[in-house]
């Protein structure tokens, strides 16, 4: 194969383009005295020059172009991941994180010179605060689950300074997985608590799992089902009588958004996704943020610094009186605190919660085009996603929700999530959000159905699914149980065997 037709592979490496001769680097003619590297470094110089690729820079810029453009974002195309909220964010955070009064801030300036980001910083807690309906925030935390495990040790802090000692944790079996894994984290015993036939958290084996060693009752609501709960009210007045707090896991927020708080429906603590809810592109490992709000009874004990505007107008880094201490270097991600300030102001009091209502008409109008060719497991009204079983699919065809996934990449779409969460058989959780057109989710309705159609009459064609990505199918298994992540030159490798 020449060189120009490995070009034209996405999935060709670097090290197969160029050739000895190519290269993209000309380092200007030395200036000092020239020293033998080996004989500084004691003889421990390689014998064999490093097998790097050797390109020109065109070739570079057009081999990394070709990678980008196989990658698949929210810009790209649709993009329904349940629980994840991965919605196009306007360009305008974008610009706002990048103006160079906030680029160019350094964390170890003086308050003094950086009274502007410490204005957007207090000003987004204030923000926050509204919308949980709880009063004191932390911008300390870096993720979801980091917000999570700040909220608990807050919780476990405050039980600590009452000389509670509390061992229990208990967690739906419709939580994201993170859930248990925090509770665990932070020396808790973590209790499953199931769900009812409504979906929601079964009221009578919550009240019965209560009791004087539970420190808390971590939940989303809505759910990893997309549905609100309707005895939340409920749930919160238990938790709270049995001298327990509430946790509310904010991955959902966006379904709720403007339209009711969850301070108000009695939970203590929340932690929100900055890169969820709030306009910051994620996935890939970052960046995030994970804000916590807590009740005034948790405030003390948030981590800090906390920011707080003295009474001539002027804004301080400050730390909660009891504080369980930094939970993050300097003040968090800043430029994810920027875009989700601009976000929101750009949104105004009237827009915030036009976001909720788009998202939970939009995730209605898909579940009630889909219903028919799939089960609906809680045949409710959803908020922002919901989930289908793909099990009468497997049953009557042999087709699982896996294979039904990688057909959609034939389609252009990210699949949604599969098999979360577990307590529904074969699912498929869609989260459209508020963001894609009409035309948009109708053309996803239509794929589903023609896959579902496909399923039935082509079953192989799924099951050999996708046929048009740069690459096929992967050995999913042998892939995490043997991952081979490192490229190594091979025998005879021509130019590049030194």
């Amino acid at each position: 194969m020449s060189v120009s037709e490995r070009e034209s592979l996405t999935g060709t490496l670097i090290f197969e383009l160029g050739s000895d001769e190519s290269s993209c680097v000309e380092p200007p003619a030395s200036d000092v005295p020239e020293v033998s590297l080996d004989a500084a470094l004691g003889g421990r110089v390689r014998k064999k020059r490093a097998a790097l690729p050797h390109v020109t820079e065109v070739d570079l810029a057009r081999h990394y172009e070709r990678l980008a453009s196989a990658n698949f974002g929210v810009d790209s195309g649709f993009y329904p991941l349940g629980s994840c909220t991965m919605k196009y964010n306007p360009r305008v955070d974008e610009w706002a994180c990048h103006l160079p009064g906030f680029s160019g801030t350094h964390p170890y300036q003086p308050e003094a010179t950086v009274q502007g980001a410490l204005e957007l910083m207090w000003g987004l807690q204030e923000l926050l605060a509204e919308i949980a309906g709880l009063p004191a925030v932390t911008l300390q935390p870096a993720a979801g689950a980091h917000g999570e495990l700040t909220g608990l040790l807050t919780i476990r802090a405050y039980h600590t300074a009452n000389g509670d000692a509390r061992k229990r944790v208990l967690v739906p079996d419709s939580a994201h997985g993170t859930n248990p894994a925090t509770v665990a984290m932070c020396g808790y015993e973590a209790v499953q608590v199931p769900s009812d036939e409504r979906g929601g958290v079964d009221l009578g084996a919550l009240r019965s799992l209560l009791g004087s060693d539970v420190a808390a009752v971590m939940l989303t609501n809505p759910n990893t089902l997309g549905l609100f709960d309707e005895n939340i009210l409920e749930i919160t007045a238990a938790v709270h009588e049995a001298g327990a707090l509430a946790y509310c896991d904010g991955a959902n927020l966006n379904a709720i958004l403007g339209k009711t708080r969850p301070g108000d429906m009695g939970f203590d603590a929340l932690h929100i996704n900055l890169h969820k809810t709030f306009a910051t592109p994620h996935g890939g490992g970052g960046p995030g943020a994970g804000p916590v709000a807590v009740t005034d009874a948790l405030a003390p004990f948030l981590p800090g610094p906390i920011v707080g505007c003295s009474a001539d107008g002027a804004f301080t880094f400050k730390m909660p009186e009891h504080s369980i201490g930094r939970v993050r270097s300097f003040a968090g991600n800043f430029g994810v605190l920027v875009r989700a300030y601009t976000y929101i102001r750009a949104l105004g009091a009237s827009g915030v919660p036009e976001v909720a209502e788009q998202a939970v008409l939009s995730a209605n109008y898909l579940k009630e085009l889909l219903r028919d060719a799939w089960i609906l497991p809680y045949d409710r009204i959803c908020k922002h996603e919901f989930v289908l079983s793909g099990g009468r699919m497997r049953k009557e065809h042999g087709v699982r929700t896996l294979d039904v996934a990688k057909r959609l990449l034939d389609y252009g779409i990210h699949p949604p999530t599969i098999y979360f969460p577990m307590i529904v058989d074969e699912a498929i959780m869609i989260e459209p959000t508020e963001t894609e057109s009409k035309a948009t989710l109708d053309r996803f309705a239509e794929v589903m159905l023609r896959i579902a159609q496909e399923a039935a009459e082509q079953p192989d064609l799924l099951h050999e699914a996708p046929h048009s990505t740069p690459v096929r199918r992967l050995d999913e298994a042998a892939a995490v149980k043997s991952p081979d992540l490192a490229w190594r030159p091979q025998e005879g490798a021509g130019a590049l065997e030194r």
